[in-house]
């Protein structure tokens, strides 16, 4: 057998600088948080396009919703986004409630604005997690599902289920607020904010982290109004616009809380805005 003997002809370093490669990330990779394929064309670390082919996750949610009567279609937006299906329900009900001049009760209101409030802290504690995750942060992580999983269980205990919770009705709520809720919100909002602590230890002062984050991802304000952005991403880039205060809904207005916003519309300040929004939101829910 003849002797393998390598080429001499070897490729520079500069060479492969000025090359870009194309990289088919998805539609299912371990890194994705849904199904989706993105194309990307990268030099080195920097991705200098992509294309993103969304169709993988169409399930014909408008179309099977027009054959559907308003309350069969609650279940259909729990699974819009399953980590805070409550946010999901109010914004359907209250399109419906609006079309119908339907006045929902105060208490129901209140209610809302909690359960809300409670899934969209679990929302971002698990946005966090998985990105400390992908950037090898796993016992940052395991703070941010365990801080999760306390509001998960007080969830489950008003609503039945931790995910799906289909909670929300036309007109109000399916039920009303178990018996010692408000102890044991408080309580868990304490070890809440104990393992969102924690994890922030980890987090916004590593090295490692920063490094990833900080420069990343970056989008201007008016590229992010362009797109449409909303939330903490168009928030991070220092647009001061927030639709609880803007255009208020159901008691938003009578409530006190401050509205996090960024500078530089990177990774790193997406992670800051979050961060805080978890605190408003906690204070929010103590009102």
């Amino acid at each position: 057998m003849e002797r393998f003997e390598p080429s001499a002809q070897t490729a520079t370093i500069s060479e492969f600088d000025e090359k870009q490669m194309v990289l088919n990330m998805g539609p299912s990779h371990p890194a994705m948080h849904g199904t989706v394929r993105i194309r990307l064309w990268i030099e080195g670390e920097t991705i200098v396009k992509s294309d993103v082919e969304i169709g993988y996750l169409h399930r014909a949610f408008e179309k099977m919703s027009e054959n559907s009567q308003y309350t069969q279609v609650i279940p259909y937006t729990d699974r819009l986004n399953y980590v805070s299906p409550i946010l999901n329900n109010v914004g359907y009900a209250l399109a419906v409630e609006k079309l119908l001049q339907i006045e929902v009760p105060e208490r129901c209101q209140y209610i809302r604005v909690i359960m809300g409030e409670l899934s969209r802290i679990g929302d971002h504690l698990t946005c966090i997690g998985a990105s400390a995750m992908e950037l090898g942060g796993f016992t940052p992580f395991l703070y941010a599902i365990k801080a999760r999983d306390f509001l998960w269980d007080l969830v489950e205990k008003v609503c039945g289920a931790r995910l799906t919770t289909s909670y929300t009705r036309i007109g109000g709520v399916s039920h009303d607020l178990p018996e010692g809720f408000e102890a044991e919100t408080k309580a868990v909002l304490e070890k809440t904010r104990e393992a969102i602590r924690e994890m922030d230890k980890l987090l916004q002062r590593n090295r490692i982290f920063y490094d990833r984050m900080h420069g990343v991802g970056v989008i201007s304000a008016e590229e992010a109004i362009d797109y449409g952005f909303t939330g903490p991403c168009l928030r991070s880039t220092g647009v001061d616009y927030d639709v609880r205060k803007a255009h208020p809904y159901l008691v938003y207005d009578e409530l006190d809380f401050d509205v996090p916003i960024g500078e530089h519309g990177d990774n790193f300040d997406r992670y800051l805005v979050r961060l805080e929004e978890m605190n408003q939101s906690m204070r929010i829910v103590e009102q």
